[in-house]
């Protein structure tokens, strides 16, 4: 007896003639997950911050630039600060004649008495005043006044720019169509470069007192004796080669404290932290620049 046949259980083969998918995962991964696309890992912690330090230092660098383009420009614009500027010059030079002088006076007596010492060993106290006159108007005088007087200056001007910014005082002034590089910064800068070669000159006429008030007192060098041979040993250039590097002191100082107080967020803590900021930057700053403005010095007015 002849048995019927069983119906078949394959799936019937689609419209396109193609054989059916198997039970296995054979589709391609979505766009999304392909290799090439995959985020980067993260860097470890130390490339991560020292890429956010690099990134960071390059940001202010352009802030820094623009700001500076911005104020030389403005000094071609009418009317000028001239107000300003006079107030800025008293604030900013007037007030730290007190701390420029009272360092020189000391650092003064400091060199004499050590150079006086070491100098006694050797038979050589004469030299003492020459030594001190060439250290004093090359490099003490223009220097040392800058980085003390620059503390002064660039924090005060951090801080006095700082609480404008937090409080909307800048954007005030930008919605009242003034230029605010024209408004606070060229005024403080103008008046930062002409008052720090003053105060160079005053910091080196003090440390020069300082200096022979202690041989005299101290081992018996007449001021008479210690300030001509103070002054036969240094000539016009070794003075121009230390005071031509004040006014870009100055101008180190003012820059450095318009731009940390025109980036302070944050409240009086921001202006805390940007006051901060400005005295170590503007320390920095004035160390390296004086150290490529001495080799110019020494390339273009060397001694005798």
């Amino acid at each position: 007896m002849a048995t019927e046949p069983r119906p078949t259980t394959e799936a019937p083969p689609s419209s396109t003639g193609q054989a059916p998918a198997g039970p296995g995962p054979t589709s391609m991964p979505p766009a999304s997950l392909a290799p090439n696309s995959l985020p980067p890992p993260p860097l470890p912690p130390l490339l991560a911050k020292i890429n956010d330090t690099v990134v960071g230092f390059i940001e202010h660098l352009g802030q820094f630039g623009r700001m500076t383009w911005g104020a030389i420009k403005a000094i071609f614009d009418r009317p000028l600060e001239i107000r300003s500027t006079i107030y800025q010059m008293e604030s900013l030079g007037v007030r730290s004649a007190a701390i420029a002088s009272v360092t020189a006076l000391f650092v003064g007596m400091v060199m004499a008495v050590q150079f006086a010492i070491g100098l006694q060993k050797f038979g050589g106290m004469e030299y003492t005043g020459r030594i001190i006159g060439l250290s004093f108007s090359r490099e003490l005088a223009p220097t040392l006044t800058a980085v003390i007087v620059g503390g002064r200056i660039g924090a005060g001007i951090a801080a006095e720019v700082g609480s404008m910014a937090v409080t909307e005082q800048i954007d005030a002034i930008r919605a009242l169509g003034a230029d605010p590089l024209k408004k606070l910064v060229l005024p403080r800068l103008l008046a930062s470069i002409v008052v720090m070669p003053v105060l160079g000159a005053f910091a080196l006429v003090m440390g020069f007192g300082g200096a022979m008030l202690i041989s005299a007192t101290e081992f018996g060098i007449p001021a008479g004796f210690f300030l001509r041979t103070a002054l036969g040993s240094v000539t016009f250039m070794d003075y121009f080669s230390g005071m031509y590097k004040t006014p870009f002191f100055g101008a180190i100082i003012a820059l450095v404290g318009c731009h940390f107080g025109l980036i302070t967020r944050g409240g009086t803590e921001g202006v805390g932290h940007s006051t901060t900021r400005t005295v170590v930057v503007t320390s920095i700053a004035i160390l390296i620049a004086d150290f490529f403005l001495t080799k110019m010095s020494i390339m273009f007015f060397p001694s005798r």
